[in-house]
């Protein structure tokens, strides 16, 4: 089992910045990739960024240039730095842990980001 503990989501106004955590617990060393999704109300869930056991990262159009995913190994942490927020950035932001050689994949609670105009 692994656990995974999001935090740092909060109000920002636009143009501002946010760094979300996802502090990861249990068998992590089973874990091959860890990805940041949000899902705003109404919209599918979609991935913003992934990072893999090897370092390589990966980011949705809609975010590249202004977020970066990046890890912890001593803390267990993945980050996402998210600079120039902006209204189609709202939504609640989930940290997903995938297992090695199977189809598993974690969930962390999500943690809410809302953008003032």
């Amino acid at each position: 089992q692994v656990q995974l503990v999001e935090s740092g989501g909060g109000l920002v106004q636009a143009g501002g910045s946010l760094r979300l955590s996802c502090a990861a617990s249990g068998s992590i060393s089973r874990i091959n990739a860890m990805g940041w999704y949000r899902q705003a109300p109404g919209k599918q869930r979609e991935l913003v960024a992934l990072i893999t056991s090897s370092g390589n990262t990966n980011y949705a159009y809609s975010v590249k240039g202004r977020c970066t995913i990046s890890r912890d190994n001593a803390k267990n942490t993945v980050y996402l730095q998210m600079n120039g927020l902006n209204p189609a950035d709202p939504a609640v932001y989930s940290c997903n842990a995938r297992v090695a050689w199977t189809l598993i994949i974690y969930w962390g609670q999500g943690t809410q980001v809302t953008v003032s105009s």
